[in-house]
């Protein structure tokens, strides 16, 4: 007998298939975490093996160079000293973070992309701060006028993900009241 699969077998491949695409997506997500903080550790200890602390190297004279500073605080070295609080909030921050991404998993790439950015260099930074008490800082633009901070490759990470969650809450959010107005002014 020449049988056709049935209904349930057909909606099954699909549920598996979609199940399949979404832990290719998880895993990438779960990639681009790891890239940055491979890239940020590597950074880190190459400077550290380098260059003493507080060794300056002139990349493109008068604007940039690469410094090796010591930040025992926080951005902009603010709870200098408060390495429990420093390690605390970071942690909870990124496991709601992680929490966030994967009950959201369909979100707008902005909002993934986002977390992925401030998750990895939030634990690029936890690592230094857990292994040595302090986080390694070496990109040094303070030549530059109204300039005064030496930062990484996690800070970077950070800022850009804030940047896209921003971006996110005000363009990509689909949520009633915050859609943008067409040309002649009905909701998009």
């Amino acid at each position: 007998a020449n049988r056709k699969p049935g209904r349930g077998c057909q909606n099954r491949k699909r549920r598996n298939e979609e199940d399949n695409g979404e832990h290719q997506m998880r895993k990438f997500r779960y990639l681009i975490i790891a890239l940055i903080i491979l890239a940020d550790q590597a950074a880190k200890l190459a400077v550290r093996c380098n260059m003493q602390v507080g060794e300056s190297i002139p990349v493109i004279k008068n604007f940039f160079s690469i410094t090796h500073i010591s930040n025992s605080g926080g951005a902009l070295s603010i709870f200098e000293g408060s390495t429990l609080l420093l390690i605390a909030v970071p942690v909870l921050a990124m496991a709601a973070a992680v929490w966030y991404m994967e009950k959201h998993q369909t979100a707008h790439w902005s909002l993934i992309l986002a977390i992925e950015l401030i998750v990895g260099g939030g634990i690029g930074n936890l690592i230094d701060r857990v292994w040595q008490g302090y986080v390694t800082d070496f990109l040094d633009f303070t030549s530059l006028p109204l300039w005064n901070w030496v930062f990484n490759i996690a800070d970077i990470a950070v800022c850009v993900g804030c940047f896209l969650f921003v971006l996110y809450i005000f363009k990509f959010d689909g949520s009633e009241g915050t859609k943008t107005e067409g040309k002649n002014g009905s909701a998009e």
